[in-house]
């Protein structure tokens, strides 16, 4: 999820102090409401009169309600430390606080500590032994979440169902309830003497240090297609948003040469020449580097008889379903 710092820091303000004075989280005041509990019933009213006023209210401060963007921001991110040094730290903030929370019980509510169960030790041992592993197993790399999908996805390669066809890109491109983001995954210079438009140009490592900005302009409606000179690059790049989970992902068939094998008879500012190339090589020669601004970077549709097989199938990510807090 994308942060707004301030609009976060202030709702969350909010919504701990009602935590604190209600004494109920929205799940749990709902249990309290069902069994008839008073202090659970005026809690649901609050928090509905609250959701009423928010909606009521929200167009007077929309500005600031989407102020101090950051994208997507994570604790790892803002204190530049790997997952696992800021896990065991928030485990042992977390278990600081109850300790302190215990504190306070024995010395303002006179509370026997003696009484309490000894099994939380147990289960607080457990959490840091599980935050120790996080740390010392360490975060596993783009490469090796692939192999552990490999087998579920590979198959998918070789079917041919990811690698859709130059007719299907057009059509969607053209489409305004798409939103079709192009990683063009080939060398700057071949990306300069001819690209579609509207495609960005990244290394394969690039790729990969791009995952968390594509991940926070995911929606329902985008799609990502990876693209080199012919597949083999345009693969491994598919391979990399696979593995990170990147929904809608494919690869263009045929790749940059398949394209122009397709669209760049009918362009007559191409003069271009087929040439002898190795695999994943641009397999033709441009008069000039115009990059975009050749016709068949951008077909009319409304021109082209276009046949193909459509893959294309949106998939939308979901998280889990959850109750109370959550």
């Amino acid at each position: 999820n994308p942060t707004y710092l301030w609009p976060g820091i202030v709702g969350g303000l909010i919504m701990g102090v009602g935590f604190i004075i209600g004494g109920f989280c929205p799940g749990t005041s709902l249990v309290a409401a069902a069994t008839a509990k008073i202090d659970g019933i005026f809690f649901v009213f609050g928090v509905l009169a609250g959701i009423f006023l928010f909606g009521e209210t929200e167009r007077f401060y929309d500005l600031w309600w989407n102020d101090s963007y950051y994208g997507r921001l994570t604790l790892m991110d803002w204190l530049d430390l790997p997952t696992g040094v800021v896990v065991v730290g928030i485990v042992l903030m977390a278990l600081f606080m109850f300790w302190g929370g215990e504190q306070l019980e024995r010395m303002v509510g006179a509370g026997d500590l003696k009484t309490e169960p000894k099994f939380r030790y147990v289960g607080a041992a457990g959490l840091v032994a599980v935050a120790v592993a996080v740390l010392v197993i360490g975060q596993p790399d783009t490469a090796q979440k692939w192999t552990w999908l490999e087998p579920e996805k590979a198959p998918l390669l070789v079917e041919r169902k990811v690698q859709i066809e130059p007719g299907e890109l057009l059509t969607n491109l053209a489409d305004d309830r798409l939103r079709i983001v192009m990683l063009d995954v080939r060398p700057e210079h071949e990306y300069n003497l001819f690209h579609l438009k509207g495609a960005q140009n990244v290394s394969l490592t690039e790729l990969e240090t791009m995952i968390p900005d594509i991940h926070a302009q995911q929606a329902v409606n985008t799609v990502f297609v990876a693209m080199s000179n012919d597949e083999d690059a345009a693969t491994e790049a598919w391979k990399m948003l696979t593995a990170e989970k990147v929904p809608n992902s494919y690869l263009l068939e045929g790749g940059i040469n398949g394209w122009l094998a397709t669209f760049a008879a009918e362009d007559e500012m191409l003069a271009m020449t087929p040439v002898d190339a190795p695999a994943d090589a641009l397999g033709y020669a441009f008069p000039a580097a115009l990059g975009d601004r050749y016709f068949a970077s951008f077909p009319n549709i409304h021109e082209t008889e276009l046949e193909f097989t459509p893959k294309i199938e949106l998939q939308v990510p979901r998280d889990k379903s959850g109750g109370g807090c959550g």
